[in-house]
């Protein structure tokens, strides 16, 4: 990736990675919980060559990307990712992007294709519909699914804030593993993502995400609109392709059905063999392509 950039946008300066011609069709890129911009070290190369102009921001919390100002809630609700999303976009005067993204930030693109549609040229997300239920996030899953949300409920504790304030490496490293149980990373490989997670927000804003998606706690009033919005869980207009890794460690695989309900444009659903739950880092070509067929389309 090229040297980083900045820009403030909205309640942020936000760090980002661009490459691709200046000119060309807007994409971003968005990386998820714990990872960070390296997702997409083998994804952005393919996509500038193909004509792109391809933006890679550091989502709120991580590496270089830092809040305005110090009363600014360190809110990781989905609302907030969302705005931080539409608000880089209006920041660097994109009037419309092909967003795609993986857990955090494929939820951000969801949020502003749901919510902002005349934003998003596509959409490729990474677990489908990919906005959270908040109304019903109490509401007891199989025991085969609970156990997969442990560092979940870990984060639900002062423990576990605890635990990942004393060893965020530790902690993010084994949900590496255990979330993509098919790919062997090294720990190079780890070692540049893992320095994201020193961002002096990135223990709050974790928290606040994953304690605020189980109405533990409130959110951000400046978001509340769009949380009112996403709570009537809108259905996704534009055009989509979406996939699930049949060895996430995260969420089992589903097939097309399931969230069938929640696109309403055209949608292509794919369950991809031996990929785990960071998708664009372990098969790269194959997010890749699926940016590429949507802004071909």
């Amino acid at each position: 990736m090229q040297a980083l950039k900045k820009i403030h946008a909205g309640v942020l300066e936000i760090a980002y990675a661009e490459s691709g011609p200046s000119n060309g069709q807007p994409v971003f890129l968005m990386h998820g919980f714990p990872y960070d911009i390296h997702a997409y070290d083998e994804v952005s190369p393919m996509l500038a060559a193909a004509g792109c102009r391809v933006i890679v921001p550091f989502l709120r919390g991580y590496g270089p990307t830092r809040f305005l100002s110090p009363s600014t809630p360190r809110s990781g609700e989905q609302a907030a990712l969302g705005a931080d999303l539409l608000a880089l976009m209006d920041a660097l005067q994109i009037p419309k992007a092909l967003l795609a993204g993986y857990d955090w930030g494929g939820r951000a693109a969801c949020v502003v294709a749901a919510v902002w549609p005349e934003r998003c040229q596509g959409l490729v997300s990474f677990n489908s519909y990919n906005i959270q239920n908040i109304a019903q996030a109490l509401v007891p899953d199989l025991p085969e699914n609970e156990h997969r949300l442990w560092y979940q409920y870990y984060f639900h504790s002062e423990r576990g804030r605890a635990g990942l304030e004393k060893d965020r490496r530790a902690v993010t490293r084994l949900l590496w593993k255990l979330w993509s149980p098919t790919w062997i990373f090294n720990e190079d490989t780890f070692s540049k993502s893992a320095a994201a997670f020193d961002n002096p927000d990135f223990v709050e804003v974790v928290i606040h995400s994953y304690r605020h998606r189980f109405g533990l706690v409130e959110g951000d009033p400046a978001y509340a609109e769009i949380e009112a919005r996403l709570a009537k869980q809108p259905a996704i207009t534009v055009p989509a392709i979406t996939f699930d890794g049949e060895d996430d460690g995260v969420r089992k695989p589903s097939y097309e059905a399931p969230h069938a309900q929640r696109f309403s444009g055209s949608r292509v659903h794919r369950v991809i063999p031996g990929v785990g739950h960071n998708m664009p880092q372990e098969v790269p070509e194959i997010f890749g392509k699926a940016v590429l067929e949507l802004v071909r389309a």
